[in-house]
């Protein structure tokens, strides 16, 4: 079976079931997963199902990890020029296919048209970075303190890549693992979010299908990670899992590894707990207009979201009222409207946690000072003020329109409230003295920092991962290059070597 994109299959009022992506790619194929349970994303502003997939099992997971092994032997051989073609190839595709990529991120995700649309740009730059990796994988020549010896390191691919990847930017953060990896001549296997196994897998498999991606090169199992996650890591084929997703999960992932019959290497992208610091000169109409986007981007349900404000007290009144005028006028509800921001909460288990968070904070005697009741999965914005950082609302990733406001003193307290936490991916600081922003931003304990913007930053030749409890490695450039490549030493004994016995 071949599976279709086209957009009339995601009318404006959705029916109960589409056709076309209810197959796994396994081998080049699409097959009905051999598990007898299915999975069934649901769109996230209607609440109605969207399709229904037969989910893979053990078996399947086998197969398709066979047949990358299989597949990668020829594929590393190929010329970096035909690597680099199909990547090419798979870059006009995307181009040519945006508005149903679009469309699709829009109906699995609920994610707002501006956010999809972003998203879709996002993951297209990875794919057009990846035409240029096959170029990359540059080996060294060592100095050698034997007389007669070679000494040379080669850049070879690693192999089997698992790539294990989430739901709030499904496109994105499965395609920065997928493509480079397959571009050094490594083949994959990934196990796609079960809410959005299209746009977040699925849909990569049918345009690298039509780039003329060789058979077994890369597969697509989908299922529950309750049932397949275990055996989808621990499985001996793979020689790098990468992972994006929770702290917790992803603490498993880890000891699921360490406990598997052969060690592999592991990418963990994990959860983050970003501050967006506003120090006493910053210029607060550019502080509040990044604080929106990057608190309300994709409802704030993205790992490097701002989670926390931070503003000295010499302007936290100010910034306070602006950033409230802003937010108030955000509009709230269908994300296929142009004109939306704030569009559903991905399901109702996150839902509750957000409703519990907010109701902790008022608990804890934080003062709201916007909010609003939820509309089916659609929740309004939410202000706290009067936070500190031991709040639950502080301390935790929200993962939702939540934004929670400290006030400091000044602008030691400021480093200090932003590094105490356990996460360390993004964090950003806005001052009007560049020198001082940098000197801040050089000691703030995180993997990406930003002067003067927000913390939802990714371009595809920056070293993107986090510090601490946020996880191991880096994505994007020449780091997707070290990640996805192993050296390997070898010698060249030119001349008979003379030995001590």
């Amino acid at each position: 079976m071949t599976a279709t994109l086209s957009t009339s299959q995601i009318p404006d009022q959705a029916p109960a079931l589409y056709t076309g992506f209810d197959h796994l790619f396994i081998d080049g194929r699409w097959v009905i997963g051999r598990s007898k349970h299915k999975i069934t994303p649901t769109d996230p502003y209607r609440q109605t199902p969207i399709i229904e997939i037969a989910a893979a099992n053990e078996q399947d997971i086998d197969q398709a990890y066979q047949s990358a092994q299989k597949a990668q032997v020829a594929w590393a051989k190929t010329l970096p020029s035909e690597r680099s073609q199909i990547m090419r190839r798979a870059v006009e595709i995307m181009e040519a296919r945006k508005a149903e990529m679009i469309a699709w991120s829009i109906r699995e995700a609920g994610s707002p048209r501006a956010k999809a649309t972003l998203e879709w740009q996002v993951a297209r730059n990875v794919m057009e970075q990846a035409v240029s990796v096959p170029y990359a994988a540059e080996g060294r020549l060592l100095p050698a303190d034997i007389p007669g010896k070679e000494s040379r390191v080669y850049r070879q691919p690693v192999g089997v890549v698992g790539v294990v990847s989430p739901w709030d930017f499904a496109l994105n953060l499965a395609n920065r693992s997928i493509a480079p990896a397959i571009a050094l001549g490594n083949a994959v296997v990934q196990k796609p979010p079960s809410n959005t196994p299209i746009s977040g897998g699925l849909i990569l498999a049918k345009i690298f299908e039509e780039a003329g991606l060789p058979p077994g090169v890369f597969s697509v199992v989908a299922g529950p990670a309750r049932e397949i996650g275990d055996i989808f890591v621990a499985h001996p084929i793979p020689r790098v899992i990468t992972f994006t997703g929770s702290t917790q999960a992803g603490r498993h992932i880890g000891k699921q590894i360490m406990d598997s019959p052969i060690l592999k290497r592991m990418s963990l992208e994990l959860g983050g707990n970003s501050p967006l610091v506003v120090l006493d000169d910053a210029d607060l109409e550019q502080a509040v207009n990044a604080a929106v986007f990057g608190k309300f981007l994709n409802e704030g349900q993205i790992c490097m979201s701002v989670n926390r404000l931070i503003v000295d007290q010499q302007v936290h009144d100010e910034f306070v009222d602006r950033f409230i005028d802003r937010v108030s006028q955000l509009k709230v509800g269908d994300p296929n409207d142009p004109e939306t921001v704030i569009g559903p909460i991905i399901d109702q288990a996150q839902l509750n946690s957000l409703l519990d968070h907010i109701e902790a904070a008022k608990q804890a005697g934080a003062c709201q000072r916007l909010g609003g009741e939820p509309d089916g999965l659609v929740l309004p914005p939410h202000v706290f003020t009067d936070v500190n950082n031991q709040m639950s609302v502080a301390r935790e990733e929200l993962f939702g329109p939540i934004a929670p406001i400290i006030k400091v003193r000044d602008e030691a307290e400021a480093l200090q409230v932003a590094n105490d936490t356990e996460y360390g991916l993004s964090s950003a600081v806005f001052t009007q003295d560049e020198g001082r922003g940098l000197r801040f931003a050089l000691q703030m304990q995180a993997g990406m920092t930003h002067v003067n913007d927000q913390t939802v930053n990714d371009l595809p030749n920056a070293p993107f991962g986090g510090e601490k409890n946020s996880g191991i490695g880096r994505f994007g450039g020449a780091w997707a290059v070290a990640e996805f490549t192993t050296d390997h030493w070898i010698t060249l004994q030119h001349t008979p070597r003379q030995y001590p016995f």
